[in-house]
């Protein structure tokens, strides 16, 4: 019998045993949202966790055996982890056949200083300028992340229970702040039980970021979502894709209120103007 190195086993179950839901969702979302693009430099921000490793070897396996030509650079920002989270994330890697750069900065120490109660906004701010800033510094046009498909639907019940908006987690965005940039989000229909089980299935160490929401010494709002949600699951059918779904299902006719680009308009507004009837 074969034998094979663990990074050749992690390839072969990712376009054999997990081809349908994580590698076919994968090319789905990238040719659906058309992420990448012929002549594409993407920087791929590696964290260390199980998502972001898997989106690295997606987007190697991607080049491969793909038609889209297109270059890439792993690129890991160190906002401050311990070194246990760091052997154990190089150990992973190597698993993977994967080495990104490693950035060190003090985002940990500056968000948890300002933000001592609630750190997690201001974290991602920081990590996300941090990121986008390096891959311009290396000639990048896009900058991938390894946000799944739970973390649409997180997103989308925390903006309604906590600002009162209908707005969720696009598969891609123009940078607000870097001219030329945009953000993609390739694992967009990847379910996080899914990546679950294939880091347990190759026996990946489960990492969490080493920060203190981490560990659990405050509190999350997106932990509260993904425990909602499982809860959810386990009461209704296909709770989780009729989240996903009524974000691409809007009826403006039925709505309230929504923005556009130029202004807020209201259900008034429209009903006052219009001649149809219910």
């Amino acid at each position: 019998m074969r034998e094979f190195s663990p990074e050749q086993w992690i390839e072969r179950s990712l376009m054999k045993t997990y081809k349908g839901r994580i590698y076919s969702k994968y090319i789905e979302a990238v040719d659906t949202y058309r992420l990448i693009e012929n002549g594409d430099k993407i920087a791929i921000a590696v964290s260390g966790g199980k998502d972001s490793l898997l989106l690295a070897k997606l987007m190697q396996l991607g080049k491969k055996y793909g038609s889209i030509h297109y270059d890439y650079e792993w690129i890991m920002m160190d906002p401050g982890y311990p070194e246990s989270f760091l052997k154990q994330h190089e150990h992973n890697c190597m698993m993977m056949g994967i080495q990104p750069k490693i950035y060190p900065s003090k985002v940990f120490e500056v968000a948890e200083s300002m933000n001592p109660e609630s750190p997690c906004f201001l974290c991602a701010r920081m990590r996300r300028g941090f990121l986008y800033a390096k891959a311009k510094e290396l000639g990048c046009n896009k900058l991938a992340l390894g946000h799944h498909f739970d973390d649409v639907i997180e997103t989308t019940l925390i903006n309604l229970f906590y600002t009162g908006t209908f707005k969720t987690m696009l598969p891609r965005a123009k940078a607000e702040n870097y001219a030329g940039m945009e953000l993609i989000r390739p694992m967009y229909l990847i379910k996080e039980a899914d990546t679950i089980r294939f880091a347990k299935y190759h026996h990946l160490g489960m990492l969490d970021c080493g920060c203190a929401v981490a560990n659990n010494h405050v509190d999350s709002k997106r932990k509260e979502m993904k425990t909602l949600i499982k809860d959810l699951r386990q009461r209704y059918v296909n709770t989780d894709i009729n989240i996903f779904r009524a974000a691409e299902n809007v009826n403006l006719h039925q709505v309230l209120g929504y923005y556009d680009e130029n202004r807020r308009h209201t259900f008034m507004e429209r009903f006052e103007t219009s001649d149809n009837n219910e």
